[in-house]
């Protein structure tokens, strides 16, 4: 299937199509015209790829998976190494919602002492 049919069956942007393929995330092969086609496979791992992403895992940490990515990951069992991805990954999304957090606080803080002037 070319770019656009593998686009519109997973919902990925030809885009991140390309991106992934260039991370070695997915592989085509080129016909003669340069036109990219991939075969029935690519969708699931394309899938795959979306459902970590969503998860809140970067391409980086998709790497690591990539011996999984052709099968059911919605349902299979993580692995020891997935779990320690997920759970670092998670870490540093805690970090950041924390430090987020104290820029607002202090912002609501610097905004309460202005005085409140008519529009």
């Amino acid at each position: 299937m070319r770019i656009g049919e593998l686009a519109q069956i997973t919902g990925a942007s030809p885009r991140a199509l390309r991106n992934y393929e260039r991370e070695g995330l997915i592989a085509s092969e080129r016909m003669a015209n340069g036109y990219r086609v991939y075969d029935e496979r690519a969708a699931v791992r394309v899938r795959n790829i979306l459902h970590l992403l969503a998860a809140g895992l970067t391409l980086a940490d998709v790497h690591c998976f990539s011996p999984c990515l052709d099968g059911d990951m919605t349902t299979a069992a993580p692995s020891r190494e997935g779990l320690r991805i997920a759970r670092a990954r998670l870490a540093v999304i805690e970090e950041r919602i924390a430090a987020q957090t104290a820029v607002r606080d202090r912002l609501a803080r610097a905004l309460e002492s202005v005085p409140v002037t008519p529009v």
